[in-house]
């Protein structure tokens, strides 16, 4: 290893403070040593730049959308990778080739045990959406996964022994979730900067765990969240590359799945495995960021208006077209087409409404199959043999053997009419209160909240801002009312709901609905458009106390 300089590398929290909840003798000083943070300041220092030149990129092509200068299209200058039949992605990586059944969830230490345990394939564990990223969430993220790839998760509360079922070899396999490009981490500062969240998430999993994943008999694997580009893949893929070269790992040891999330990654599908070639594993069908993402990008066009969230289902024309496309693509390449979430959650006290949920995630487990998914995503345990009993027709580990003969346009990606479309009072409540209960959790540090039995992560609650934001911008009728949609309108529902949400809070006084309705208002009201409700609520759980650990030369 090459000897990099801490000079001007702070970390701006106490990394021995005391967690509300400590089961391990391991610390966040066993994560942030001093060769640790050597190698997180190398990938800084070495892809910062390009990282915000690319973000520069996505707000150049959000401006041309809106002025009308550019549409959506597949790229002219890569038409001969997409017509190239001769390249392949790499052969199928240990513990990855059956992915029939993926649970998915942020790496908090119960949850962490509950998922290993399940009868599943292999889980994806959560820095990003489903992770409210406070220094204690991330840190103590970090030492729980350091210690499940040592055989060391057990613990006890008063309540409960918690315990894996095996050794960490014989069961799922971890998939982590770094957080996405657009984030950064105020905790720890790199040439008076705040580093790179998905750099800081990376590497110190990848620094900590790549040679005892390998051991094991698995690897370094990652699900790569809201690219919008394939240069932003090309990105990764040189910042495996150095990583690997780092430790002196054989380059290709690591694999990374990237989750289709974005409108515009959905016309470089190709573009994007090929950027990451040896070091692919495939591409998923991330759904409801993917409406995020459509909306957010064609929100000043009033021709792609989308109706009540209910109504935008995967058989949507613009979803059923991504989703043909993404399973052909990856096919033709020899890598996973994984499906998206169920997220439903166990309706206790009503044997009716359960059995009903459960029908539903039965249905569209069946339809991922048939169009020819290589497995799907669970958010709960109870719904892993649903998945397990669907995707065991494969009769396979996989079927990339499947290769759907597909013609899917430009025109059919952001094809967003839908027969019946009704926008309704119920459908503006409904966003409201999943959006203010979204925030509310995380500003309080939770990133995966149940909501009227479901689990919803930061993705459903962009969905519900978005939708608000244009439904006011193009003051659309009302289906059951034909009541415009307007600022003021939307003020008062706020209110309503916000002080309804507060005096039934769980949390009692302590709630945080006003500070969630203040930041939700301007969002829904025309007044501002975020690009991400996580980046604008940052600053609000970010703690940095000046101690000695913020000199680096204590590191």
């Amino acid at each position: 290893m090459v000897s990099i300089s801490l000079e001007r590398v702070r970390v701006l929290v106490d990394i021995d403070s005391e967690p509300r909840f400590r089961p391990s003798t391991t610390t966040a000083s066993d994560i942030l040593t001093k060769e640790a943070l050597e190698f997180v300041a190398l990938l800084h220092r070495t892809f910062n730049g390009r990282r915000k030149e690319l973000l520069v990129n996505r707000r150049r092509v959000q401006a041309m959308l809106d002025s009308g200068e550019y549409r959506f299209e597949f790229l002219p200058e890569t038409k001969w990778i997409r017509e190239d039949p001769t390249w392949q992605g790499p052969v199928l990586a240990p513990g990855l080739v059956n992915r029939s059944t993926e649970i998915t969830g942020p790496p908090v230490r119960n949850m962490l045990v509950n998922a290993l345990n399940s009868p599943v394939n292999t889980y994806m564990t959560d820095f990003e959406d489903s992770l409210a990223p406070t220094w204690e969430n991330i840190s103590q993220g970090q030492v729980n996964l350091y210690d499940a790839v040592r055989d060391k998760l057990g613990f006890v509360t008063s309540q409960k022994a918690y315990k894996l079922n095996g050794k960490i070899s014989e069961l799922p396999t971890i998939i982590v979730r770094p957080r996405g490009w657009h984030m950064e981490d105020k905790h720890i500062s790199v040439d008076d900067e705040p580093i790179s969240a998905s750099l800081l998430d990376f590497g110190l999993y990848f620094f900590h765990n790549a040679y005892k994943l390998v051991d094991i008999g698995k690897g370094p694997y990652f699900y790569l969240p809201k690219m919008e580009h394939h240069m932003e893949a090309k990105l990764w893929n040189d910042v495996f590359n150095v990583a690997q070269d780092y430790i002196g790992m054989t380059r290709g040891t690591i694999r990374a799945t990237v989750l289709i999330e974005t409108l515009p990654a959905a016309f470089q599908m190709e573009e994007i495995i090929w950027q990451l070639r040896q070091h692919s594993s495939g591409l998923n069908c991330g759904r409801w960021d993917y409406i995020f993402s459509t909306i957010k990008k064609l929100r000043n066009q009033s021709d792609h208006v989308l109706p009540d969230r209910d109504q935008v289902t995967m058989t949507s024309p613009f979803m059923d077209a991504y989703v043909k496309r993404l399973i052909s693509t990856c096919h033709r390449r020899g890598v996973h087409a994984m499906g998206g979430m169920a997220a439903q959650i166990p309706i206790k006290g009503d044997a009716a409404a359960n059995e009903a949920a459960l029908a539903k995630v039965r249905n569209d487990k069946i339809r991922e199959l048939k169009n020819g998914h290589d497995g799907s995503w669970v958010a709960h345990p109870a719904l892993a043999p649903i998945c397990n009993s669907v995707f065991k027709d494969m009769g396979t580990p996989n079927q990339i053997h499947y290769i759907p003969e597909v013609d899917v346009t430009a025109f059919d990606l952001v094809n967003t009419s839908i027969s019946g479309a009704r926008i309704t009072v119920a459908g503006i409540k409904q966003n409201l209160d999943i959006g203010l209960q979204y925030m509310e959790a995380w500003l309080r540090g939770s990133g995966c909240v149940p909501i009227n039995n479901l689990m919803e992560d930061a993705a459903t609650a962009e969905v519900s801002r978005c939708q608000l934001h244009q439904w006011v911008k193009h003051k659309v009728r009302l289906s059951d009312t034909g009541e415009q949609v307007t600022p003021s309108l939307m003020r008062k529902l706020l209110k309503e709901r916000a002080d309804y949400l507060a005096r039934s809070s769980p949390a009692g006084s302590s709630n945080k609905f006003a500070t969630a309705a203040a930041y939700l208002e301007p969002e829904i009201t025309g007044e501002r458009f975020s690009d991400f409700l996580t980046t604008l609520l940052y600053d609000e759980i970010v703690t940095t106390k000046s101690n000695s650990y913020g000199n680096s030369s204590r590191l």
